[in-house]
């Protein structure tokens, strides 16, 4: 009789639930609070508070880069022979629907709200440039991510082909400096030249994966050597919270080296790809991963349940909080245009927009996970019946470490 081999039950991160959390909602906090400088007169000293503290939201972009490289090889990098079409079909499926209909939806609602008109031609145009160009409602993430599944698999096979963690951080090392040239060169020479004719890839360098490479490569390398890097991290976390404390301070300097010093305008002493805040997002997410560590080993004790179950549901809707962002930004951008306030009072109602903004996202994309077949337009497919074993089990399998052999 044959013996039948069980295979070994993967234990779920719940650090990663926390993380994704942390960065969506930090994600929904420079964007909300920057609707907040638009009725500020822009040489008031209130304005100049909002833009000199926004710096230092700068590092939520790069965790969700972060996040996503390290989701995807906790999924793959482990699991033998990988059918590649398959992965691509699942990924492309998955977040090429909410992609599509949230254009469309979003192109058509933005309209309405601002009590435009639009012709079917006009409407079928506007809705293919955003697909094509991704250049609105923040959709740029999914555009980076239809690049990264593309090229996905090379990346495993680079991982496997160096093997040792000592190539791994060689490669972790070229990729970094990689990064800090490039946004050298975003910031020092790109403003300062023709882009008569670029391909639009290049010409919003945003919308390209490279701009973003290094983060997604840390995130496989802590997947891959996540025992060791949980180690580091318990050993050198308090100088770590320490050193990123500075480094958040440093993005005040920052913004006034840029105004003061470079003369910069608005937009890129802003800007997100900077050198400085290379250093300071790579900080930034050691610093979330370490904290939500911490969160992992709590989060069964009783006075941490009702937080606990937040984490877990948010987690699951933090796509569709990214997605349906839009719809209260454009409507809270309505309503602060018809409210006359006073420059300080709108800088001390920056935490209620912030609030309103993310509470009235989340009850949207629960509503969307919670009724079929709504959850398909947030990547979590609803219309369907799960036998009620599987209802204690989290449904996530992205927060999933591979068992050791």
């Amino acid at each position: 009789m044959a013996t039948q081999i069980k295979k070994r039950k993967k234990p779920y991160l719940y650090e990663v639930d926390l993380m994704r959390v942390i960065f969506i909602f930090g994600v929904l906090a420079n964007h909300a609070t920057s609707m907040v400088t638009e009725p500020m007169a822009s040489t008031g000293k209130p304005y100049v508070i909002m833009l000199a503290t926004h710096l230092i939201l700068h590092f939520t972009r790069m965790g969700f880069m972060f996040i996503s490289g390290l989701v995807l090889f906790l999924q793959y990098y482990h699991k033998q022979n990988n059918v590649w079409p398959t992965f691509w079909l699942k990924r492309y499926k998955g977040s090429g629907i909410p992609y599509i209909f949230w254009n469309g939806f979003l192109t058509l609602f933005t309209v309405f709200v601002g009590a435009g008109s639009l012709s079917f031609a006009q409407f079928g145009t506007q809705w293919w440039t955003h697909l094509i160009k991704a250049d609105g409602f923040y959709m740029y993430y999914i555009f980076v991510m239809f690049q990264l599944y593309l090229i996905f698999p090379l990346l495993v096979w680079l991982f496997k082909k160096l093997g040792s963690m000592r190539n791994h951080l060689i490669l972790m090392g070229i990729s970094l400096a990689f990064q800090i040239a490039f946004t050298f060169w975003a910031k020092y020479y790109f403003p300062y030249i023709s882009h008569a004719g670029w391909p639009d890839i290049f010409l919003h360098y945003g919308n390209n994966i490279l701009s973003y490479q290094f983060y997604f490569l840390v995130g496989g390398f802590y997947s891959i050597h996540y025992k060791e890097v949980v180690a580091f991290l318990g050993k050198v976390k308090w100088p770590l919270y320490s050193i990123t404390a500075l480094l958040a301070l440093g993005t005040f300097a920052l913004y006034r080296f840029n105004t003061d010093v470079l003369g910069l305008t608005r937009h890129y002493a802003e800007l997100i790809h900077q050198p400085y805040l290379v250093i300071y997002a790579s900080f930034m997410v050691a610093t979330v991963f370490s904290l939500s560590l911490g969160y992992a080993k709590r989060h069964t004790r009783p006075r941490w349940q009702p937080f606990a179950k937040f984490v877990a549901l948010s987690s699951k809707i933090s796509f569709g909080i990214y997605l349906t962002q839009s719809i209260m930004l454009t409507l809270m951008t309505e309503v602060i245009a018809k409210i006359h306030l006073s420059d300080w009072t709108w800088l001390i109602s920056a935490p209620l927009v912030y609030v309103i903004a993310l509470g009235g996202t989340w009850l949207i994309s629960y509503f969307l996970y919670k009724v079929p077949p709504f959850g398909i337009l947030i990547g979590r497919p609803n219309l369907h019946f799960k036998k009620k074993a599987l209802a204690a089990k989290p449904q996530s399998d992205s927060a999933e470490l591979p068992a050791s052999k």
